[in-house]
């Protein structure tokens, strides 16, 4: 492995001044927006004996969207002031991205031979320039944390650990839906003990807050998870999912049957890549693609759920053809351009079509291009013939792809 010279402290430190300054000048900070809602409804349901899904952030129609053991799991924010609530939430976020970077990273550097250390802050600054990080960040999201426990059982698998992998998923699904979607990925190609695990954990952790929390358990399941319109408007710009494509196309009715059928194809492709993953024995590449279509199908993906894509970016970048690797440095900059905020408030005609749902595009084409190893092929023995055929001595293997 190569050391550390005075040419690469030089530049990590312009690289972490140019991303410092870049963090800085962007617009759009949130000003930790989904704290506040978090911090709020949680004061509002202990303290002043409300309802999780009652409270609603003032001056906004924004309130707690979340399964109620994802509250559960936000109690401890009791003990702490509004500030340390926030200085509480980048650390996590901060924590979850640096073992995301390490288990994603790490390899390739050893594989390469590459200075790990060095790699590791190189990829680090690069993963703070992306706009859904920044954007996790400024609003105190929780998606890195989740994205953390689900390559956490990533992790297991690929260290031989597999009697633990899938408490990770399942704890990330009980705090919210779209992670339950890497089961599915594990019984799509037939890992039937971690996806018993994960299914269990989350169906404890929901059983556990229900009998914490029976009323509250009783509305988002009724109610709650059913009204979009808690969670914001479809055609809103920063929802870049295939649904806010077709909002967009047509605000006053989004198409459910087209959007139904695109779903649909999208499963279907997904479906293909991850078993193709699987046979190949590339949970990497197969989790990847996950990820990405998990963002393409649910109803609404706001701009800041899109850290579902880094892991993409990172196999196609490291594992594609030099190609690929043009197309991935290209879709890094549009996502850390912000270029969809062009089109906020208008969002017709081609430009509006195109630059409006840019992010989309980019998950489209992540979902396809991701390297996903064929299937080996297994030279297979044939059948003796005992008739002598002279003229097919020494032919006596096949291929046969799995």
């Amino acid at each position: 492995m190569a050391g550390i010279t005075r040419r690469h402290w030089i530049q990590v430190a312009l690289l972490a001044l140019a991303v410092t300054i870049f963090i800085t000048m962007v617009p759009g900070k949130r000003g930790w927006f989904d704290v506040g809602v978090y911090y709020g409804t949680i004061h509002h349901w202990i303290h002043d004996g409300g309802l999780i899904y009652d409270y609603v952030r003032p001056g906004t129609h924004y309130g707690f969207t979340y399964p109620p053991f994802a509250a559960l799991c936000m109690l401890p924010m009791l003990l702490f002031t509004w500030h340390q609530a926030v200085a509480v939430s980048v650390a996590l976020t901060v924590a979850a991205s640096a073992a995301l970077l390490y288990w994603l990273v790490d390899p390739i550097a050893k594989r390469q031979g590459w200075n790990r250390w060095f790699t590791f802050v190189l990829a680090a600054c690069l993963f703070a320039m992306l706009e859904p990080v920044r954007d996790t960040v400024s609003f105190g999201q929780v998606n890195l944390l989740l994205v953390a426990l689900v390559y956490l059982d990533l992790w297991l698998l690929s260290t031989g650990r597999q009697r633990w992998a899938g408490i990770g998923i399942g704890l990330a699904a009980a705090i919210k839906l779209t992670p339950a979607i890497f089961i599915v990925y594990l019984l799509v190609t037939a890992r039937r003990r971690p996806a018993l695990v994960a299914t269990a954990v989350a169906v404890t952790a929901t059983l556990f807050a229900a009998n914490v929390a029976p009323t509250e358990s009783l509305v988002y399941w009724t109610d709650a998870l059913w009204d979009t319109n808690r969670i914001g408007v479809l055609y809103y710009v920063s929802n870049q999912s295939v649904q806010g494509i077709l909002a967009r196309l047509h605000p006053p009715s989004p198409g459910g049957v087209f959007w139904a059928g695109a779903v649909l194809a999208l499963l279907v492709v997904w479906a293909r890549q991850a078993r193709r993953a699987a046979l190949a024995a590339d949970d990497r590449a197969g989790f990847a693609v996950t990820g990405i279509v998990a963002c393409l199908i649910s109803p609404i993906t706001w701009v800041h759920h899109l850290v579902w894509f880094i892991p993409a970016l990172i196999v196609l970048a490291d594992t594609g053809t030099r190609r690929h690797r043009l197309a991935a440095a290209a879709m890094y900059a549009v996502l850390c351009s912000s270029l969809v905020w062009l089109w906020a408030v208008h969002f017709s005609g081609i430009d509006g079509f195109l630059g409006s749902n840019a992010y989309v595009w980019v998950g489209l084409a992540l979902l396809f291009l991701v390297p996903v190893p064929q299937p080996a092929e297994l030279e297979v023995p044939e059948r003796p013939n005992l008739a002598p055929q002279p003229a097919l001595l020494g032919a006596g293997h096949h291929n046969g792809q799995l």
